[in-house]
């Protein structure tokens, strides 16, 4: 019958694709399924950064719990941070509400994630010295950033631009401006606010006929960024937190099997990956890093 027929095109092409993707034989595959950042849904991610940006400064400004693992049971605690001693990030989802209340999100997904990670024998001046060098950022996030440079800067106030390239079965590649601020609370505690100004995704990127889509238009893979760190110097190291709360669109009916992947779990990877790269950095700086970034003088090596 043609349905029978249906069903079984629709499992051989079902085959082809994962034979295809696990040969890790280029495939032609379509481009962004064409979203629209809504005023609905603009509004409630503003809210729900408004609330998480309370939060922050709530803590920050009571001192305690100055890292999220702090404020674990002991045992929970404990274990975290000898997972940390021993080289590895601890990752948390995290949940904004608003008074008690879940923030509804037509047609998107907000993401929330917090991550730390401990750096041996690094001090609070070696690590800031190495995230603020957005100049020479693709000397250690590369790929994950292709290209990074400061567009204004005014003492610990940055603006910068990033290009950032993700392949997770597909390929995104997103121009960002982040605007980002630094506030040292002492000798060993500081932290950092970032947001997007604006962020738009590129078409045949690095190429003659590389163009944008309108930003908010696009595929929807992120709408929007903010950023939260803290470094405290103890433990005869340096610990590195980073939350981060973005916005993409919702995974569209029929096409989870290609988009579901970026959009659910590169956060998540993302943040673990920046925060793994910012340790190899500080133990192993790149090249033609400013005196004082990281904490010996190799050549940053991934």
């Amino acid at each position: 019958t043609l349905r029978n027929r249906a069903s079984r095109t629709r499992a051989v092409a079902a085959v082809f694709a994962v034979v295809f993707l696990m040969a890790e034989i280029p495939v032609a595959l379509p481009g962004p399924v064409p979203a629209s950042m809504s005023y609905p849904l603009k509004q409630a991610f503003e809210r729900y950064v408004t609330l998480t940006d309370k939060r922050n400064i709530a803590e920050l400004s009571k001192g305690a719990p100055f890292l999220w693992v702090d404020a674990l049971p002991e045992a929970l605690r404990s274990e975290k941070y000898a997972a940390m001693k021993r080289g590895e990030v601890v990752a948390e989802r995290l949940e904004t509400r608003d008074n008690g209340i879940e923030i509804q999100c037509p047609g998107g997904l907000i993401h929330h994630w917090v991550g730390t990670l401990w750096i041996p024998a690094a001090t609070l001046p070696q690590t800031l010295a190495l995230v603020q060098a957005y100049d020479r950022h693709v000397q250690v996030y590369s790929p994950f950033e292709l290209r990074s440079r400061i567009l204004e800067r005014n003492g610990d106030e940055f603006k910068v631009a990033i290009r950032y390239l993700r392949k997770k079965i597909i390929t995104v590649v997103l121009d960002t401006v982040f605007q980002i601020d630094y506030h040292t609370l002492d000798a060993t505690h500081a932290w950092s606010h970032g947001r997007t100004e604006s962020v738009r995704e590129i078409k045949n990127h690095d190429t003659p006929s590389e163009s944008s889509f309108p930003e908010g238009q696009d595929g929807g893979y992120l709408w929007g960024m903010s950023t939260y760190w803290r470094f405290v110097e103890r433990d005869g190291g340096t610990y590195v937190q980073s939350e981060s709360v973005s916005l993409t669109t919702r995974v569209p009916a029929g096409l989870g099997w290609l988009i579901e992947p970026y959009i659910k779990t590169v956060p998540r990877e993302s943040l673990e990956e920046i925060l793994m790269d910012t340790r190899k950095g500080v133990l192993h700086p790149p090249l033609n890093c400013p005196h004082g970034c990281g904490a010996a003088p190799t050549a940053y090596l991934r």
